[in-house]
């Protein structure tokens, strides 16, 4: 079945706190799952597993892979709907009714049609382009580093090191987000980052973003 990159991610992002939940009785063993299905970076296994508190754990793995983008949200969708996975955690049996194409809330409803629909980009394969992430990064406030941590998966070393290395405070962000850029490779659609700038938490203005997915 065809399925819209960036509804896979949204899916994803809009089960994430009740997931937490019920998997936090056994972060290992979706950490362990996870990894072993290549749903996350060496990198980020070997971060996220040092983490003493569960539900920690799974958010922060959860961040992950909505991070990484539809390949990575997609895989852990699947591994979910895994008889092994619903086995161990009961209450994921919700999982298996879940579908990409799950209508969007009200709230995003109403966002999405303040967006022209001929504007929208339902297939963007190509990576986010400089001038865009440049665009991005004026529009990022004082919350950017938090953005950066949560949104993006970006150590806080590296976010020590942005605001070291440039005075200006769009610079700043704009090196923040092409080291995202950098690091996700062809994943790194103007729709994945949309899909991540997006998350209602972060309290990014949606006007900011939503030229992401519009066409050129």
């Amino acid at each position: 079945m065809a399925e819209d990159a960036a509804d896979v991610v949204q899916l994803l992002k809009r089960q994430k706190a009740k997931l937490i939940n019920i998997l936090s009785a056994d972060a290992d063993c979706i950490l362990q799952a996870a990894h072993s299905r290549d749903l996350l970076s060496d990198r980020g296994y070997e971060r996220i597993k040092c983490c003493r508190v569960p539900s920690e754990k799974v958010r922060d793995l959860l961040d992950h892979v909505i991070e990484r983008g539809p390949r990575s949200a997609r895989g852990m969708l699947d591994l979910l709907k895994e008889n092994e996975m619903q086995e161990t955690f009961p209450k994921l049996a919700f999982v298996k009714d879940l579908h990409a194409k799950t209508p969007l809330s009200v709230e995003e409803s109403e966002t999405q049609d303040q967006i022209p629909a001929k504007k929208l980009r339902h297939n963007s394969s190509g990576r986010v382009t400089e001038k865009q992430l440049m665009i991005v990064a004026r529009g990022l406030g004082s919350s950017w580093r938090e953005i950066g941590r949560v949104a993006l998966d970006i150590p806080s070393v590296r976010l020590e090191q942005f605001e070291e290395e440039n005075k200006i405070h769009a610079e700043r962000v704009f090196a923040m987000l092409r080291y995202w850029r950098n690091r996700t490779r062809e994943e790194a659609t103007a729709a994945c980052l949309h899909s991540l700038l997006s998350q209602t938490d972060l309290g990014v203005p949606p006007e900011s973003i939503d030229f992401l997915l519009e066409t050129d």
